[in-house]
């Protein structure tokens, strides 16, 4: 990667805050930033696990379109230990309110600044909108001191029972997503070969997707013990010829089938 690094800060007023920024730049000439307080980091450790985190961003993005990685194959759930800390939903219900209420003292304020700013002459409206703030804050302070009587932390067997939280039953699902990401590893190892026949990793995998589910024959022979695959042929012949470069690829392999042994032969037909 080309990086430059250099202190800077972000300024909101008479604040600011010390920040580092890096920046990394594309073989076109594109410049992409990244603002960080972790001053201490060098540029390469900042870039290197921001872009591995955007790398696993992408991961989950692709898994939860294709293969469906976030999607229940049963419902059921279990309690949690009664020991374990949760969030107070009383304090939750109460920190949504007061949450409400800023956002509204903000309107509020928002809309009398605009009066202000206006030259308005009508004094009436600015009193009522005044008012409007004062009952506002009023209420926002009350349900301030409320929270804090709230502890905001309790034990799981201090709740009612309808109250208290369950988590999915995690064996099936968990056993699920493994085999997912095996089939998204075979994959990517097979993307990995058609990108040398094709320039986009977009396109490859899509191939691979119209691959997996395209038509074709199997035709076992016991004699040669061989296992021939033959696949029809894609939609042009760019694709012909980087699925038969693939083939051939595995064919060099010399996969045998997991329950008979037989070796497998792949062809474009």
């Amino acid at each position: 990667m080309k990086l430059a690094m250099r202190e800077t800060h972000i300024s909101a007023g008479k604040a600011f805050l010390p920040v580092t920024e890096v920046r990394k730049l594309t073989q076109t000439g594109h410049q992409t930033a990244i603002i960080t307080t972790a001053q201490k980091l060098g540029n390469t450790v900042i870039a290197s696990r921001m872009f591995s985190r955007w790398c696993q961003e992408n991961f989950f993005a692709y898994m939860m379109q294709h293969y469906d990685i976030d999607g229940l194959i049963y419902y059921g759930s279990e309690s949690l230990p009664g020991t374990l800390s949760v969030i107070n939903p009383a304090w939750r219900s109460l920190d949504k309110e007061i949450n409400k209420t800023r956002q509204l003292e903000r309107k509020l304020q928002v809309e009398l600044s605009k009066q202000t700013m206006g030259n308005g002459t009508d004094i009436q409206k600015k009193a009522e909108s005044v008012e409007a703030i004062q009952v506002v804050q009023a209420e926002l302070a009350r349900l301030r001191t409320e929270r804090k009587e709230i502890p905001r932390k309790v034990t799981i067997n201090s709740l009612p029972e309808a109250q208290r939280p369950t988590q999915l039953l995690p064996l099936n699902k968990t056993l699920t997503d493994a085999v997912k990401m095996i089939a998204y590893r075979a994959e990517t190892a097979m993307v990995a070969i058609l990108k040398r026949y094709l320039n986009k990793e977009d396109e490859a995998r899509a191939l691979i997707r119209e691959l997996f589910v395209s038509s074709g024959d199997i035709e076992p022979d016991k004699t040669a013990r061989t296992l021939t695959i033959r696949i029809h042929r894609m939609a042009s012949p760019v694709h012909d010829r980087a699925v038969a470069g693939l083939l051939g690829e595995l064919n060099q392999q010399e996969f045998c089938h997991p329950e008979t042994g037989a070796k497998m032969v792949y062809t474009l037909v």
